[in-house]
C-alpha cells in the first residue's frame, strides 16, 4: 500500500501528486470545493469561471445550466466570461482540454525519462490512472457532456486525445520491436483496451472507497504489463 510519503512510479510523490491536481485545475479547489471558489472570487476570472461551471454542469448536466448562471454565482459579468470564452461550448471543452494536456505534457516526461523501456511504460501507465482520477468529477461532466459540443469541437478533443494514445502506442511498438514486449497481438488493440479501461473509471471508482488513486493505477500497470510479456 502507497503511503503519504512513498514515491510511485516514476518518482512522483503525494504532494507531487497533489500538485497536479491543483494544475489540472488551474489552481482551483477540488470539485467539492469550487461553490467557495466561485463565490469568495478566488482565482483568476477563467479559473471561476470552469470551477462554477464544473459545479453546475454535475449538478445541473450541461444543457440545463445557463450561462447567466455560470456567471453569477462566479461574480463576473457576460462580457467578462466571453473575454475568455466564447460559449459555454468552450467551457465544457476546457474543463477536459485541461486535464488532457496536462497528461501530455506528463506523458512526455515519462517516456523520455531515464529507465528501461518497460519502466517508463509502467509509470506513464500509473499516472495516466493516477490523474485521471485525481480529475474524475472533469471527465466524468465532459464524456456525459460531448455530445452537446459542436461537431468541430468533438473533432478537436478526440484528434488530441489521439495524439495521447499515438504516443502510448509508440511505447509498446518500440517494445514489441525490440522483442521485449509479445507481439502476437497488435499494439492498437492492446493499448485500446487499456484505455477502455481508463475511460470506464467514471462509472465505478469512488473517491474515499477501499482503493486509492495510486493503487487502482499500479492494478492497472500490472495488467498491461501482464498482458505484454512474452510467454516463458
Amino acid at each position: 500500500m502507497l503511503g503519504r510519503d512513498v514515491l510511485v512510479d516514476g518518482g512522483w510523490t503525494w504532494e507531487e501528486q497533489v500538485a497536479v491536481r491543483a494544475s489540472a485545475r488551474g489552481g482551483r479547489e477540488a470539485p467539492g470545493d469550487t461553490s467557495r471558489a466561485g463565490r469568495s472570487g478566488e482565482g483568476t476570472v477563467p479559473q471561476r469561471l470552469l470551477a462554477v461551471a464544473t459545479r453546475l454542469f454535475a449538478e445541473k448536466g450541461f444543457e440545463h445550466t445557463s450561462v447567466q448562471e455560470i456567471v453569477d454565482v462566479a461574480g463576473v459579468t457576460k462580457g467578462a466570461m466571453y473575454h475568455y470564452f466564447d460559449s459555454k461550448d468552450d467551457l465544457l471543452y476546457e474543463i477536459y482540454a485541461r486535464v488532457l494536456r496536462m497528461q501530455t505534457e506528463r506523458l512526455e516526461k515519462f517516456a523520455a525519462g531515464e529507465g528501461t523501456l518497460e519502466q517508463r511504460l509502467r509509470a506513464t501507465a500509473v499516472d495516466v490512472v493516477v490523474t485521471s482520477i485525481a480529475n474524475l468529477d472533469d471527465t466524468k461532466i465532459f464524456f456525459r457532456s460531448i455530445h452537446q459540443l459542436s461537431a468541430e469541437k468533438q473533432r478537436t478533443v478526440r484528434a488530441e486525445r489521439r495524439r495521447y494514445h499515438e504516443r502510448f502506442r509508440a511505447m509498446v511498438e518500440e517494445g514489441q520491436r525490440a522483442g521485449l514486449f509479445r507481439s502476437d497481438t497488435p499494439a492498437e488493440l492492446v493499448v485500446d483496451f487499456f484505455f477502455g479501461s481508463v475511460h470506464h473509471l467514471g462509472t465505478w471508482y469512488h473517491h474515499g472507497g477501499p482503493m486509492s488513486g495510486e493503487q487502482v493505477g499500479e492494478y492497472f500497470a500490472d495488467l498491461l504489463l501482464g498482458s505484454l510479456r512474452p510467454p516463458e
